[in-house]
C-alpha cells in the first residue's frame, strides 16, 4: 500500500454514499422507473418489499427513502487519452459536513488555500452557451482569478459553461509561467448520478488512480472534464438527475466564507445562491437561469440588493470583467459598519494584483477610509516586488512612512525576489558563490555591497560598509564573514537613505518607471540621476540579451537627460549655487560629486551643458580674466615681473584663497596656480623638448662611450626622466580623491591605480613612448646594438610628437577635428583588414605563377606582399636589363601563364583602386558627417579630464618639475599641509549650508517636474480638442 493509499484510508469510515432504499414509482415510466431515476432491478429487495408504504409515498425524498453507507469512490482520476496530471475526486454524501471535505481538499489533496472562490452558476442541461460568455470566461473570470489563486467551482462536466470554464483554465495554465501553474483551482461538483461511465470510479479500497474513458468530442456529455483539479460528486441517490449537489455546494461556501480568513487572511467568497443569514459577503456569476426563482430567495435577494452587481457581458466587453468584480467586492466592504482600515486590506490586495489603481483611488483611498501603516505594509512589499510603481506612489501618498517601511532586512528580501532572469540575480548569485563556495544560498547585504562596487567601480566608496561596519577594506572579508556569522543586528535597522536604496535596488533590475519614481522622490536629483545611468551603461555592457541590452541603454539615456534637464533649471536659478552643485560631496553617494559621476557614467550631454563648462572654464583659468590673451601668458614665462602690472586677474579672490599675503606673493601664486598656466608652460617646454631630442638625433648623438654621449643628450636623458617623475605620481594619485587623500597610494590599491591608470589610451601612448626610450638608451650605449638603439630612438621621437595630439585637444577648434580623426582611424583598420585579404590573394597567386623557381623566403615575401601594394600604386618593380638582373634587380617575366596573371592583376586593381578605395572615402564621409553634429559635444566631455590633468599638475613643467615634486613631498609629508585645489573640483559641506543647497535642488527639481507635466498635459488637451472636431 502506497503512503497516498494509507494517508486516506480513513475516508471511507467516515465520508458516506447514498443508495436509494425505498421504490417509489415515477408515474410515467408504467412502473419500471423509480422517482430516484433508477430502474427496478437496480434496487435491492428491501426497497422492493414494502408495497404498502411505496404506494402511499408520492414523492421521493432523499434524506427519507435513502440510506449512508461508506463511499466506494475516491482516490485519484486519470483520464484515459488526456494529459499525464492526476485528478482528485470524492463520492460523498449530500449532507457530508463540509469541514471534513475542506479539510480533505487542503490537508490531503494538496489544494492551495483559496485568495477568492468563485462560484459560476449557469443554466441545467445542454444550452447554447453564448460567445460573450465564453470571452468573460476566457479572458476575464480565468485572467482574473489566475493572478489572485482563486477557485472556481463550476459543475465540473464536459458540458455548457462548466467546459468554457475547463478550457479557459487550461489555456491560460499552458501561457502561464511554471510559477503559476497551480495558483487557480478548478474545483468540479457534480451529481453522482449524472456523471457518464461513473461505473469506472468505484473501488471500495480506493482507486490511486482510477482510469476514466470519455468521449473527448466537440460535443457536449456528462463526462467529467479532464482540465479541472477535482471533483466532489456528490450522492443523494438519485440517478441522472440534477440538482442534487445544489445543498451541499452552499454549505460548502458558506463554510469558507466563514473560516476562510482563519486559514488566509482573505474572506473573499462567491455563493452561488444568496442566503437570509449573510456572515460574509456574496458575489455571484449568475450566466444564465432557465428555472424560476423561489419568492423566498427573491426576497432575500432584494434585501440584500446592494450586495448585487450586474455585469451586461454584450456591452462592457471581457476586459472590464475584473474591474466589476473588484468593485462588487468593495462594495460589499463597504456595507460593514467598521470605519476602521483593516476590513479593506484584502480589497486593497486584489487591486494591487490586478494592478487596478484607478479602482484603489476611487473607491478605497477617496477619504472615507483612515490607512494605518500596517494595513499598507503588506500591499507596499507586493507591489514593489510587481513593479507596480502608482501603487507605491499611492501609498506613500495615503500613509505609509518609507524611513519606518525601509530596514536594511527588507531591503535583502527585496533583493532575495529579483527575477531569476535577470542580470542582478545572475550578479548576486556569483558574489554568493564566491563569498560561500555555493549558489543556493540567499543574497545578503554584503554580497549586494560587493555588486554595487564592482558596478560603480572606484567613483565612490563602497555602499552599506556604515550599517555593517565594514569601513576598514582592509579586513573587509574578515568581517563580512564574522558578520553573516553573528545575528545580523542591522537587518532591525532603518535605512539610512531609503530612497535611494530604492532607486538603486530599481536600476538594478532595469524598471523604467519605478526607477524614474524612486528618483522623483530621492534627494541629490542631479546624482541620482546620472548615478543611475552609470549602473545601467555599466549592466548594458554585461548584458547578454540584445533587447534588455538596447532598453538599459534608453533607460540610461533617459537619467542622461533628467539629469541634464535638472541641471539646466539649477543653472538658470543660481550660476553660483549650481557650481557647488556640481562639486558638492555627497554623503548619500559615497563621497562622490557631479562631475566625477558623469565623467565615469560617460555622460557626454550633461558634460555640454553651458553650466558645467562655464565652471571648467572658471576652474581653467583659475584667479585670471577669461578674455586674456595667450601671448601676455606667454610673455609672462620670460618676464616674470610683467604680471605685477597687467591686468588680466579678476579682482576678488576665491572663497578658499589663503589669508593675505603681500601682493607681488598674491599674484605669483594666482598666476602659477592656474591651469592654463602649467598647460602653457608645459606646451611650451614640450616644443623644446622635441626640438630637444631632434637636435640630438640629427647633430649631436655621439658614439658609445667613452666617447658618447654628448652634454645634451644627457641633458635630455634627464628631461626624460622627470618626464618620468611625472607620471608616477599621476599612476599613483588620483585627482579628485578626498580631501585627506591628496598624495600617493589614497584609498585604492596600487593595483588598481595602475590599472585605471593603463586604461587612459594616452597613458598608454607616454608608457610606450619611456619604455622604448629606456629600451634605446641601453641599447646605444653598446657597440654591437649602437645603431639598434639610434633606431629605437628615432621611433621613440615619433611616438613623443603624436603626444602633441593629446595636448592640443583642449582647443576649440582643434578639439573637434582630433576627435574625428580618431574616429576615421577606426574605418581604417576596417580597410586594412579588406585589402590584406585581397593583397595575400594576389600575391601568392602571382608568386605561384611566376616566380615558382625562387624559394627565397625573403624574396617570397617581397613578391606576395610587397609588389602588390606598390600595383596599387601603378608602380611595378621590375626591369628586363639583363645587368641590373645580375646585379640584383627584379626581372619581368613573361612565360606560359602571363595571360593569367594580367587577368588577376586587372581584377585586383578594380577591387582595390575602385571597390576598396571608394569604400574607404564612403566610411570616411559617413564618419565625419556622423560626428560633426556631435563632435563639439566629445570634445567638451574630453576636455574635463585634460582640466584636471593640468590642474593636478605642479605648476613647473619638466624638466623644473623636479622642484615641485620635492616641494610637495616636504608639503604634504614634512609640514602636513593639506591641497587647497582640491576644493576646486570637491567640496564638503554640512549642516546648514548642505540642507540649503539640498532643498534648493528640491525645488528645482520640483519645477522641471511641474513643467513637464503642464507640457504633457498641453500635448493630451491638444490630441483630445482634435479627436473632438473630428
Amino acid at each position: 500500500m502506497s503512503k497516498t493509499e494509507k494517508d486516506q484510508s480513513w475516508i471511507p469510515k467516515i465520508i458516506k454514499k447514498r443508495v436509494c432504499t425505498t421504490f417509489v414509482e415515477d408515474s410515467f415510466s408504467n412502473g419500471r422507473l423509480c422517482q430516484c431515476g433508477g430502474t427496478r432491478d437496480t434496487h435491492e429487495s428491501v426497497a422492493l418489499g414494502d408495497y404498502f408504504s411505496t404506494a402511499i409515498v408520492s414523492h421521493w425524498d432523499s434524506s427519507q427513502h435513502s440510506s449512508e453507507y461508506p463511499t466506494d469512490a475516491f482516490g485519484e482520476l486519470e483520464f484515459a487519452g488526456a494529459s499525464k496530471r492526476h485528478s482528485k475526486f470524492l463520492r460523498l454524501s449530500w449532507d457530508t459536513p463540509p469541514s471534513i471535505v475542506y479539510t480533505l481538499m487542503m490537508a490531503h489533496w494538496g489544494l492551495p488555500p483559496p485568495n477568492l472562490v468563485v462560484s459560476v452558476v449557469s443554466g441545467e442541461g445542454r444550452a447554447k452557451v453564448k460567445t460573450w460568455v465564453r470571452e468573460v470566461l476566457r479572458q476575464g473570470l480565468v485572467k482574473a482569478s489566475q493572478s489572485t489563486g482563486a477557485w472556481i467551482l463550476t459543475g465540473g462536466l464536459r458540458e455548457g459553461v462548466g467546459r468554457c470554464v475547463g478550457e479557459a483554465v487550461r489555456d491560460h495554465a499552458t501561457a502561464a509561467s511554471s510559477v503559476s501553474l497551480n495558483k487557480v483551482v478548478a474545483l468540479g461538483i457534480a451529481p453522482w448520478g449524472l456523471v457518464h461511465n461513473r461505473q469506472q470510479l468505484v473501488n471500495p479500497q480506493g482507486s490511486f488512480p482510477a482510469r476514466y474513458y470519455f468521449q473527448n468530442t466537440s460535443r457536449d456529455s456528462c463526462c467529467l472534464d479532464n482540465n479541472y483539479q477535482a471533483f466532489l460528486l456528490v450522492d443523494d441517490g438519485s440517478v441522472g438527475r440534477r440538482g442534487g449537489e445544489a445543498g451541499f455546494r452552499a454549505r460548502l461556501e458558506d463554510y469558507i466564507s466563514h473560516h476562510l480568513t482563519i486559514i488566509k487572511s482573505l474572506s473573499n467568497i462567491a455563493l452561488e445562491q444568496c442566503l437570509p443569514n449573510w456572515s460574509s459577503y456574496y458575489f455571484h456569476l449568475h450566466l444564465s437561469i432557465s428555472p424560476p426563482i423561489p419568492c423566498s430567495q427573491v426576497l432575500s435577494i432584494y434585501l440584500n440588493r446592494d450586495l448585487i452587481t450586474v455585469y451586461h457581458g454584450e456591452q462592457e466587453g471581457p476586459d472590464d470583467f475584473d474591474t466589476v468584480l473588484l468593485k462588487a467586492l468593495v462594495g460589499a466592504s463597504k456595507q460593514r459598519v467598521s470605519s476602521e482600515a483593516s476590513p479593506y486590506t484584502e480589497e486593497l490586495k486584489l487591486a494591487v494584483t490586478w494592478n487596478r489603481v484607478d479602482i484603489a483611488k476611487s473607491e478605497l483611498f477617496n477619504g472615507d477610509i483612515h490607512w494605518r501603516y500596517q494595513d499598507l505594509e503588506d500591499s507596499m512589499t507586493d507591489a514593489l516586488v510587481n513593479d507596480k510603481p502608482q501603487f507605491v506612489r499611492l501609498f506613500t501618498e495615503n500613509g505609509l512612512n518609507i524611513l519606518d517601511y525601509l530596514t536594511y532586512g527588507r531591503l535583502e528580501s527585496l533583493y532575495r525576489s529579483v527575477a531569476d532572469s535577470s542580470l542582478a540575480y545572475v550578479l548576486l548569485q556569483r558574489r554568493l558563490g564566491e563569498r560561500q563556495g555555493m549558489t543556493g544560498s540567499q543574497a545578503m547585504l554584503p554580497d549586494v555591497s560587493r555588486v554595487l562596487e564592482d558596478l560603480m567601480g572606484d567613483v565612490c566608496q563602497p555602499f552599506y560598509h556604515s550599517p555593517l561596519e565594514l569601513e576598514n577594506i582592509s579586513s573587509q572579508r574578515k568581517r563580512v564573514s564574522k558578520l553573516l556569522r553573528g545575528d545580523c543586528v542591522y537587518q532591525d535597522r532603518r535605512c539610512l537613505f531609503p530612497w535611494a536604496s530604492l532607486f538603486v535596488w530599481a536600476v538594478l533590475q532595469n524598471r523604467n518607471d519605478m526607477a524614474v519614481f524612486f528618483w522623483e522622490m530621492a534627494g541629490e536629483s542631479v546624482l541620482s540621476a546620472l548615478s543611475g545611468c552609470k549602473i545601467l551603461r555599466e549592466l548594458s555592457k554585461l548584458e547578454s540579451e540584445t533587447e534588455t541590452k538596447l532598453a538599459m541603454k534608453e533607460l540610461a539615456q533617459r537619467f542622461e537627460n533628467l539629469a541634464h534637464d535638472v541641471f539646466s533649471k539649477c543653472y538658470q536659478s543660481s550660476e553660483s549655487r549650481s557650481f557647488t552643485l556640481l562639486i558638492r560631496k555627497s554623503p548619500v553617494w559615497g563621497g562622490t560629486t557631479c562631475l566625477k559621476m558623469g565623467m565615469a557614467a560617460d555622460a557626454r550631454l550633461f558634460f555640454s551643458h553651458d553650466g558645467v563648462q562655464s565652471l571648467l572654464s572658471q576652474i581653467w583659468w583659475g584667479d585670471m580674466k577669461r578674455s586674456t590673451e595667450v601671448w601676455k601668458l606667454l610673455l609672462t614665462f620670460f618676464c616674470p615681473f610683467v604680471f605685477i602690472c597687467t591686468s588680466f586677474f579678476v579682482s576678488s579672490g576665491t572663497p578658499d584663497t589663503p589669508p593675505k599675503r603681500p601682493f607681488v606673493v598674491s599674484r605669483w601664486r594666482q598666476f602659477w596656480f592656474a591651469p592654463v598656466t602649467s598647460f602653457l608652460g608645459n606646451v611650451l617646454m614640450y616644443f623644446l623638448f622635441l626640438l630637444l631630442f631632434a637636435y640630438v638625433l640629427l647633430v649631436d648623438f655621439k658614439p658609445p662611450p667613452p666617447r658618447g654621449p654628448a652634454f645634451a643628450e644627457c641633458v635630455l636623458y634627464f628631461w626624460v626622466f622627470t618626464i618620468v617623475c611625472e607620471e608616477i605620481r599621476e599612476c599613483l594619485i588620483d585627482p579628485c580623491l578626498l580631501l585627506s587623500q591628496t598624495f600617493l597610494v589614497g584609498s585604492m590599491m596600487w593595483r588598481q591605480r595602475m590599472r585605471k591608470y593603463i586604461q587612459d589610451v594616452w597613458n598608454k601612448c607616454d608608457l610606450t613612448a619611456i619604455i622604448l626610450f629606456i629600451i634605446g638608451l641601453t641599447c646605444r650605449m653598446f657597440q654591437w646594438s649602437y645603431e639598434f638603439g639610434r633606431a629605437v630612438l628615432c621611433v621613440d621621437y615619433m611616438v613623443f610628437t603624436l603626444h602633441l595630439i593629446h595636448i592640443f585637444a583642449i582647443h576649440k577648434q582643434l578639439g573637434p577635428k582630433i576627435i574625428i580623426v580618431g574616429k576615421m582611424m577606426k574605418d581604417i583598420f576596417f580597410f586594412l583588414f579588406f585589402l590584406g585579404v585581397w593583397l595575400m590573394a594576389y600575391g601568392v597567386a602571382n608568386q605561384a605563377l611566376l616566380y615558382s623557381y625562387d624559394p627565397r623566403p625573403a624574396w617570397i615575401f617581397r613578391r606576395v606582399f610587397y609588389r602588390p601594394y606598390l600595383h596599387i600604386f601603378g608602380q611595378v618593380p621590375c626591369t628586363d636589363n639583363v645587368t641590373l638582373i645580375e646585379g640584383g634587380a627584379e626581372p619581368c617575366r613573361s612565360h606560359y601563364a602571363n595571360w593569367l596573371v594580367i587577368v588577376l592583376l586587372v581584377i585586383y586593381l578594380l577591387v582595390t583602386n575602385i571597390l576598396l578605395i571608394n569604400l574607404l572615402i564612403a566610411m570616411f564621409s559617413y564618419t565625419f558627417s556622423k560626428v560633426q553634429g556631435q563632435s563639439d559635444t566629445y570634445w567638451k566631455f574630453q576636455r574635463y579630464n585634460l582640466i584636471v590633468e593640468y590642474h593636478s599638475r605642479p605648476s613647473l613643467a619638466p624638466p623644473f618639475i623636479i622642484l615641485s615634486h620635492v616641494h610637495l613631498f616636504i608639503k604634504r609629508y614634512i609640514r602636513k599641509v593639506p591641497s587647497v585645489k582640491i576644493l576646486h573640483f570637491v567640496l564638503e559641506l554640512t549642516g546648514k549650508a548642505a540642507n540649503r543647497l539640498m532643498t534648493w535642488e528640491a525645488i528645482q527639481k520640483e519645477n522641471f517636474l511641474t513643467a513637464q507635466s503642464k507640457i504633457q498635459r498641453g500635448s493630451d488637451s491638444e490630441r483630445l480638442k482634435r479627436m473632438s472636431v473630428k
